[in-house]
């Protein structure tokens, strides 16, 4: 192909520009229940996602990932004209990395999924044709906004109402905690080794049964339900602490269990929405290095994972408090307890989707689980003009991605004159 070194390094930077942009928006969002809730400082944060989602996104982030995501073009009406689909992951790339970086400005959580999902669709229904579409596929993403929120909403509601009658409404919350949060920390861990096992080993060619995964998650949980029990056991009560907030003691135990899940939730993100960056990366290289051959997998050179690594990590510590501001304290007051339902919540939700097949946003679920939270308190307690901005957000998503998509796609046309 003409011009080949030119468009594998347009691959590579526009790559590694929306790896910042996931960095700076959808990574926050993963910590920001865990910074918001006080049990974890931004540094902390951003040090527990440099190595968890680099690790994630490294490790089971995919050793061979299908070129064209989630199967939302029909890759056969392109075998002639293998340059349209150069262009249109480039322009993809890049729309998807400046709405990214519009969005984290604003501090809105969007989805990474959902934008890279609506420059694929613009770019290919309006420069290949509508029936390159799979438009079947759209719509199980469109019907995805209402679910993953609305699931990851109903199981963090009950998640906080069992914390506030095991524990918070007890006459000896104190005890209580220390007796019932390795319990929630056993949970914790089996659905975040879950999450890994279904989500990110596949990449990594182990392919392991379901009853596998269950044993090794529960065998997992039970690890790390001993080392949270050997940390809680540690704890003093402080009478001090009280006078300010009555939970002050409690929320220290949940504190620890914070940590927990921050290190599984930026693990398990890593490893799932890396691929919304290096997709498209490993589509063009492929492409271009094969001398316009188009197949449905590509393998996946490793220094397209270090570079999609490397831009998450650069993108949440550049830009990511705003995101994060937005989840951790806009919405609804976090407290450990209630931040480790949230994300607990979402993460099961995660799971579950994955064994279902369901295409969900780790956006939409986080958002949704912080929501029913803030609902186990009453709807006061929610701040309802940040929520509306935020649905609003999601709305814009798609077609902001689509337009701008387009207009790359054909710049891009012009400019290497096909």
């Amino acid at each position: 192909m003409e011009y080949a070194i030119i468009l594998l390094i347009m691959a590579g930077v526009f790559g590694l520009f929306m790896a910042w942009g996931i960095g700076a928006n959808d990574v926050a969002n993963a910590m920001g229940t865990s910074v918001g809730s006080g049990a974890i400082t931004v540094k902390q944060a951003v040090i527990i996602a440099a190595i968890f989602e680099f690790s994630g996104a490294f490790l089971a982030g995919g050793q061979v990932t299908k070129t064209i995501r989630k199967g939302i073009i029909d890759a056969d009406l392109l075998s002639g004209t293998p340059e349209l689909l150069v262009y249109g992951m480039l322009a993809s790339l890049l729309a998807a990395g400046i709405w990214l970086l519009v969005a984290s400005r604003l501090g809105w959580p969007v989805s990474t999924t959902h934008t890279i999902v609506g420059a694929i669709v613009g770019f290919a229904a309006v420069g290949i044709g509508m029936d390159a579409v799979h438009w079947g596929k759209v719509g199980s993403i469109v019907m995805s906004w209402v679910i993953s929120p609305a699931l990851a909403g109903t199981i963090s509601y009950w998640l906080f109402r069992s914390v506030q009658a095991l524990i918070l409404n007890t006459e000896n919350p104190f005890e209580n905690a220390k007796r019932y949060v390795p319990f929630y920390i056993f949970l914790t861990g089996f659905v975040i080794a879950l999450v890994t096992m279904f989500k990110g080993l596949k990449h990594v060619g182990l392919e392991t049964t379901p009853l596998q995964n269950y044993g090794m998650a529960f065998i997992i949980g039970l690890i790390i339900m001993f080392v949270g029990k050997h940390y809680i056991n540690k704890l003093e009560i402080d009478p001090e602490a009280n006078k300010d907030f009555h939970f002050a003691n409690v929320e220290k135990v949940f504190a620890i269990l914070m940590v927990f899940t921050a290190c599984a939730m930026a693990f398990a993100h890593g490893s799932n929405d890396v691929a919304n960056a290096i997709g498209p990366v490993a589509a063009v290289v492929s492409i271009v290095q094969s001398g316009g051959e188009i197949t449905q997998k590509s393998v996946l050179p490793i220094w397209i994972l270090l570079l999609g690594g490397v831009g998450i990590v650069a993108g949440l510590l550049m830009y990511g408090r705003r995101v994060m501001e937005t989840i951790g304290k806009n919405i609804t007051e976090l407290t450990p307890s209630r931040g480790f339902a949230a994300t607990l919540a979402a993460a099961a939700t995660v799971v579950f989707a994955s064994g279902t097949g369901l295409p969900i946003s780790t956006t939409h679920t986080l958002v949704g689980a912080v929501l029913g939270v803030g609902m186990a308190r009453g709807i006061g307690a929610l701040n309802l003009n940040v929520v509306r901005t935020i649905f609003l957000s999601w709305i814009i998503t798609l077609p902001a991605g689509a337009i701008m998509a387009i207009l790359f796609f054909f710049t891009l046309k012009g400019m290497f004159g096909a």
